[in-house]
């Protein structure tokens, strides 16, 4: 039975991705508990800062948390929620998972990454493998939550199929075009084209930093792959990591925003850049397909030819579409995708 909005609610969230990482998960998972929160309901977010916790191999500010099951259970029955959500697929979801399992508590889950590619692009372990795990974590969920039909079509073509939808949305008092661009932007050569995120082998930043354009390419972010990138493409300027009204900022006083990845599920840089004027270039893949139309984006097999096209757009109707994202119609579905159970049924929980 779908959560009803006009009630109270209390909510577990369990999740492997929290701060101080930096990433789209992250920053859905806190934009929507904010919302949640602000209607009422009550939101216990369990992650890893409240275990101990070894460094992921190959993501060393990812924090991979060593709890039991019955640890992460008892912490979730002494809060009481109406509802559990397990938001990732790393050790203390299974730990949650398993619990919920043992004691026949039903629980909702998420697809927030294309997992099995990003394991393959890091590890060279097959895609497929990967899936049989995700179908097995999946399985026994009431519900998993997908952000875009793409990304429904592939979860079913892999064998998981209770699927809902659950959409992201932008800060729109914080992402708008009249945002101050960063100073480093005043003598840049024109056009401006920025890119925000994870910088990692998975997120494809060579293939737009090897782009044959003109003007100046601008990286926003920090990650595994920095050093080595700032290395080979010393044309291109890395500011680090941007929070709050600087990398509004940076969106708005770009040119054009370049989304290189070919493995996102969504994508939640373009809607923020769209709601600071700036028009979107990407590959024809899950995450551009589904967010942006020709008003305010271009995708291509060619990223220069998708930048060349995107620059030609205009920007009041880039910030007009991404108005239409708020975390508020987010929040909404999160919670008619839960699901509910009496709070007796932890009566006999162990």
């Amino acid at each position: 039975m779908p959560a009803e909005d006009d009630r109270e609610m209390r909510i577990a969230i369990v999740t492997d991705a929290w701060s101080p990482q930096v990433n789209g998960v992250v920053r859905t998972l806190q934009s929507v508990s904010a919302e949640l929160r602000g209607q009422g309901h009550i939101v216990e977010v369990i992650s890893p800062d409240l275990y101990y916790s070894l460094p992921c191999p190959t993501y060393p500010e990812i924090r991979l948390a060593m709890a039991r099951a019955r640890s992460v259970g008892a912490r979730i029955a002494a809060f009481h929620p109406d509802a559990i959500h397990l938001a990732t697929e790393g050790p203390l979801c299974l730990a949650a998972r398993r619990w919920c399992l043992r004691n026949d508590i039903p629980f909702t889950t998420a697809y927030h990454t294309h997992f099995p590619d990003y394991v393959e692009k890091r590890t060279g372990v097959p895609a497929r493998w990967v899936w049989r795990y995700i179908r097995w974590f999946h399985g026994p969920a009431q519900s998993v939550l997908v952000s875009t039909e793409s990304v429904r079509r592939a979860l079913r073509t892999h064998g998981v199929a209770q699927l809902r939808h659950w959409g992201r949305g932008v800060d729109l008092a914080n992402f708008t075009p009249d945002a101050p661009p960063p100073g480093a932007f005043a003598d840049l050569p024109r056009p401006i084209m920025l890119s925000v995120g994870r910088v990692a082998i998975e997120k494809n930043l060579e293939a737009f930093l090897a782009a044959d354009v003109p003007g100046t390419k601008v990286v926003v972010g920090d990650g595994p792959a920095r050093a080595e990138l700032a290395a080979r493409y010393p044309d291109a300027l890395f500011l680090g990591p941007l929070f709050g009204r600087d990398l509004a900022g940076a969106y708005a006083g770009a040119d054009v925003f370049v989304f290189p990845s070919r493995t996102d599920t969504f994508g939640l840089v373009m809607i923020e850049a769209l709601a600071c004027g700036t028009p979107v270039a990407g590959y024809p893949v899950t995450g551009p397909i589904d967010v942006l139309d020709t008003r305010v984006g271009a995708i291509g097999e060619r990223i220069e030819d998708a930048i060349a096209q995107a620059l030609t757009r205009d920007r009041a109707a880039c910030a007009a579409y991404g108005e239409g994202f708020s975390w508020a119609a987010s929040a909404s579905q999160f919670l008619a995708g839960l699901a509910p159970f009496p709070p007796q049924r932890f009566s006999a929980a162990a």
